[in-house]
């Protein structure tokens, strides 16, 4: 027996997808944020590593941040603001 959908599944799915544009402007909003606290942060830490190092340093923590945290983040606030707009 399907499950009946709530209003907010039925206002989700009304929502299209981001375009492309949409999403690599949503992915820099996460993810250069991100970057600049993490150098900043660990910055003096990482300094005496080498370059690939650090940077394999860097990806390994930014990545699960802006998968997880940032881009649902994102998603949700463009959601709102197309049914704001939509209201």
């Amino acid at each position: 027996m399907p499950a009946t959908p709530t209003s907010t599944a039925t206002t989700e799915q009304a929502i299209a997808p981001p375009s492309k544009h949409q999403l690599a402007l949503m992915i820099w909003i996460a993810v250069f944020p991100t970057l600049t606290v993490l150098n900043l942060v660990l910055g003096d830490l990482l300094a005496p590593l080498p370059v690939i190092v650090r940077t394999l340093v860097l990806v390994t923590i930014a990545v699960p941040i802006v998968i997880y945290a940032a881009m649902p983040q994102l998603h949700r606030i463009r959601r709102s603001m197309i049914a704001r707009r939509r209201s």
